[in-house]
């Protein structure tokens, strides 16, 4: 269980909000098969109350979920990939790692291997919306930023994760 591990304060930028909470990478956590590797992913989420989940790669364009964090868990090949809009941080991704965005932080597939693949979760089995950076979509996105909850678990490592350590809710 990792003590430490790479974090990112996404600060807002122009019409995405970006988030105070980090976004959390937790490096190489998923030693996969090859025959089932989504599905183990899935069920640890599961697990850990992260549902409503989909396999897929990730949009090539800026956007955003203003009413849930997300969870993404990568089961193959690897992606470059941008959080909190135009000029924003730039992170590499691959097979085995598992990456929590904050509800309001931009992200966008900047380039992946032919292969790339990952499932994404949401706490409580959340709705999710999609925002991309709109203006008129910006009032709206920080009300509903405003009322997403911490999430009791962390989708890896339930009470004894990382989100807990760092994620604080205010309020």
């Amino acid at each position: 269980l990792p003590t430490h591990i790479p974090h990112y304060v996404i600060p807002s930028n122009g019409n995405f909000p970006n988030s105070a909470l980090p976004v959390l990478l937790y490096k190489g956590v998923f030693k996969l098969p090859n025959d089932d590797a989504p599905g183990v992913i899935e069920e640890v989420f599961d697990d850990n109350n992260w549902t409503n989940s989909w396999r897929n790669g990730i949009y090539t364009y800026h956007h955003y979920h203003s009413n849930t964090h997300e969870v993404l868990g990568i089961y193959s090949g690897d992606c470059i990939l941008q959080l909190g809009g135009d000029n924003g941080l730039e992170i590499h991704i691959e097979k085995g790692d598992v990456l929590i965005i904050p509800a309001g932080v931009a992200h966008k597939n900047l380039g992946a291997s032919d292969h790339f693949k990952c499932v994404g979760a949401y706490p409580d089995g959340a709705e999710y919306d999609i925002k991309t950076g709109k203006e008129d979509e910006r009032d709206e996105a920080d009300q509903n930023i405003k009322t997403v909850r911490i999430p009791a678990l962390d989708p890896l490592y339930a009470k004894e994760g990382c989100l807990q350590r760092y994620w604080k809710q205010s309020s």
